[in-house]
């Protein structure tokens, strides 16, 4: 992997993206091309039902579902797959039944008997008025919900038509309810999958509904993961005096003793700005770390700069400062212990755009900063803590970047 071809399409990968925000803000125009209807006013063509047995028909371009008692939450989906887009729907529902729009979800057999999962737009008439959050369906359960943004939960009007927008770029989901901003959600488990209609299962004898209509889409592509590590040797990194760093069997092994004083850092030969990176990790001994936006600099420490903690049992997934404010966030031994698995790999996120940053560890959100005054820019880094005896792995090193374009040659 050529460096100068990284950062080439990295630049690229990010001007896309900034493009795409920069529209993102304002509101949609309905006079430019890109947008497609989902469906036509008599046929659900394109459609499949997953789930329960609820009952979806289509009249005069209103698809309306009707629950059934008793038949687990129902599913219309598109058959085809959605990665980067913007959404725009109509939405009425009885105030009694619960819905929401699924959004890059899946359905496959080895997860739950095809159970459907993944990002789904809440649609909430009930008094908690959620209308517009972001919750995991049979997964993780709440990602962002609206209990601290009284505008939103102000904004769903109960009998009603209500508008709905959503823009999905990266790892970025960001909802509207009726033009009032709701859910902003940094995570990155699924890039793609299909859209799904929800009537949520009850327990009631008497139906309830939810209709849909005006339901389009702008496709803004795809992003995929591209490694920044080959598998085979450590091109395009360099390595600080400091203990050692090898490949064996496409795992990135360093390790160091105790007597070595100095800090063993394993760096990136390109400076990266923007970026959502992830990579596997197993502590087997000592302190280690994913740095980011770092410099290097003379003395021990090797790098200044952003940490993503990786250790052996305490703050996995905290934010340290190295050369500045120290701990910025730091988990307790209580939260890592729901999401760290000791002695086995575990999956970091790092997404660093502009001054938010947030770290995911195994899917569950260790630390976000939303208006970070620290290095909007530098290197990357894998740390072996110096007077520790340490022995740490890391593999499959990756970048979200879009999948057309410049990008492709990476």
């Amino acid at each position: 992997m050529n460096g100068r071809t990284v950062r080439k399409n990295v630049a690229v990968g990010i001007l896309i993206l900034a493009t795409v925000f920069a529209l993102g803000g304002c509101a949609a125009d309905s006079g430019k091309g890109g947008w497609k209807n989902l469906y036509n006013d008599k046929k659900l063509v394109g459609f499949r039902q997953l789930g329960g047995n609820a009952v979806y028909s289509v009249s005069d371009g209103i698809i309306t579902g009707r629950s059934v008692k008793g038949t687990p939450n129902s599913f219309l989906c598109t058959k085809k797959n959605y990665g980067d887009f913007e959404l725009e729907f109509d939405v009425k529902v009885d105030e009694r039944l619960n819905s929401g729009v699924q959004i890059r979800s899946q359905s496959t057999a080895s997860y739950k008997n095809g159970r459907v999962h993944g990002y789904q737009v809440e649609i909430d008439p009930s008094n908690r008025a959620w209308s517009g959050g972001i919750y995991d369906e049979a997964r993780r359960e709440w990602l962002d919900d609206l209990k601290d943004n009284e505008p939103a939960r102000k904004a769903f009007v109960n009998g009603q038509w209500n508008h709905y927008r959503v823009l999905a770029v990266g790892d970025s989901i960001k909802t509207w309810v009726n033009g009032v901003a709701a859910a902003d959600l940094v995570d990155s488990m699924d890039s793609t999958g299909f859209i799904g209609l929800q009537v949520h299962s009850t327990k009631s004898e008497q139906p309830s509904m939810v209709q849909w209509r005006n339901l389009r889409i702008k496709d803004l592509g795809e992003q995929v993961w591209r490694p920044l590590f080959d598998g085979r040797s450590l091109k395009g990194w360099h390595s600080l005096p400091g203990g050692k760093w090898v490949v064996v069997d496409g795992v990135i092994v360093g390790t160091s003793d105790k007597e070595e004083p100095r800090h063993g850092l394993l760096v990136s030969d390109d400076v990266f700005d923007d970026f959502t990176i992830r990579l596997k990790f197993k502590a087997i001994e000592g302190n280690s770390g994913f740095y980011f936006r770092c410099d290097e600099v003379k003395g021990i420490v090797g790098v200044h700069g952003f940490q993503a903690e990786i250790a052996t049992s305490e703050d996995i997934g905290g934010l340290y400062e190295t050369g500045g404010r120290a701990w910025v966030i730091k988990p307790t031994h209580e939260q890592v212990a729901k999401y760290f698995k000791p002695q086995q790999w575990n999956q970091m996120t790092v997404s660093a755009h502009g001054r938010r940053i947030v770290v995911h560890v195994n899917g569950t959100k260790t630390a976000e900063l939303k208006n970070d005054p620290g290095r909007l820019k530098g290197r990357l880094a894998l740390q072996l803590h110096g007077s520790k005896q340490m022995h740490v792995m890391f593999k499959d090193v990756e970048i979200l970047l879009p999948k057309r374009g410049a990008a492709e040659r990476l």
